[in-house]
């Protein structure tokens, strides 16, 4: 982080982290409160080693981190990961679309675990398929590597589906609250399709919600194929997101020892972060020469979701399957 941002973030967090003169003691600074979070969120050091170098003590330390994380989310949250509008929507799928060769795309959608200390008392239900205690981040990433939402805090032991389908992000999906337009005519065609989200075999196939073919499908079916590699080419931005946040904050290359409702305040502060520096003309080159093979190998992806999908989603898919196949599908993805 350059020292131009830190100073901005400084300014932007001061009404929160500067603390009252009392007759028993000084309040530690506001430039030192947030020293002391963006060390812990950078490095993963734990309390003990940071109330050693700064000098506070192990409580101190814990209660800095929590507090300040919690004012990085009120204080920035709102400008850097806004309820998205219509022209929004419109505009991550130009750009989706020009980088990526997919049309009428309007995010990357993906989950990983984030792996945790066993909770006290928590009994089974942060236990995932991979053995381990977990807390899920679910999030939607446009083209530039940026959260345009997520959802924290579902327990590790819930079904992929079921997380999507519980969590507010994807009511909003599931319901159409998140002003979405009502979709356009593919690029050089006549033919009318949805505005949708990519993902992997994890999730549902939805008429706002495409995933890949199952593998045995594409054996004898070159436009199939097509489809699953022009859309693993879009929904790889959302992986690269994960790697480029967990290359920026340490803290998640190791398991986290919090409560569960401060690891979630830890997660959302850190993408909240993430959005920031990625709109920064210097963000150290980290997503304009990294992204591309940034990815994140200490968090465990979601499980593959079975299930039925609805015709009308059979038929969206069919729709984008055919169009990019076609001479002018196939154009851009050579712009």
């Amino acid at each position: 982080m350059s020292k131009e941002c830190f100073t901005y973030l400084l300014e932007k967090l001061k009404p929160d982290l500067t603390k009252k003169i009392t007759r028993f003691q000084k309040p530690i600074s506001p430039i030192e409160r947030l020293a002391v979070c963006l060390r812990f969120l950078a490095t993963g050091d734990s309390f003990k080693t940071i109330s050693f170098s700064f000098r506070l003590g192990h409580s101190t330390v814990a209660e800095i981190v929590h507090s300040t994380c919690r004012s990085i989310v009120k204080r920035l949250k709102k400008d850097v990961m806004p309820q998205p509008t219509e022209e929004m929507w419109r505009k991550t799928a130009e750009d989706f679309e020009k980088l990526r060769g997919f049309p009428n795309c309007i995010g990357a959608l993906d989950g990983k675990h984030f792996v945790i200390e066993a909770p006290a008392n928590s009994g089974s239900i942060y236990f995932n398929y991979k053995h381990t205690f977990s807390i899920v981040l679910l999030a939607l990433v446009d083209a530039c590597y940026k959260f345009i939402a997520v959802d924290i805090g579902a327990y590790g032991r819930n079904s992929d589906g079921g997380i999507l389908a519980q969590c507010n992000l994807g009511k909003r999906l599931e319901n159409g609250t998140l002003r979405v337009p009502m979709g356009k005519n593919l690029p050089g065609s006549s033919t009318f399709a949805p505005y949708v989200i990519v993902g992997d075999e994890a999730f549902p196939l939805k008429t706002y919600l495409m995933r890949p073919y199952p593998g045995h499908q594409t054996t004898d079916d070159a436009n199939k194929t097509n489809f699953n590699h022009r859309l693993s080419l879009a929904r790889r931005l959302v992986e690269n997101a994960f790697g480029i946040l967990t290359q920026r904050f340490r803290i998640f290359q190791r398991r986290i020892k919090l409560a569960p409702k401060n690891v979630d305040y830890i997660i959302l502060s850190t993408c909240v972060l993430h959005n920031y520096l990625c709109e920064q003309k210097d963000n150290t080159g980290l997503v304009n020469h990294s992204a591309q093979n940034a990815q994140p190998h200490l968090l465990n992806s979601l499980n593959v979701q079975p299930g039925r999908p609805a015709n009308d989603a059979f038929a969206v898919r069919e729709t984008f399957k055919e169009y990019l196949a076609s001479t002018a599908g196939r154009n851009l993805i050579r712009q």
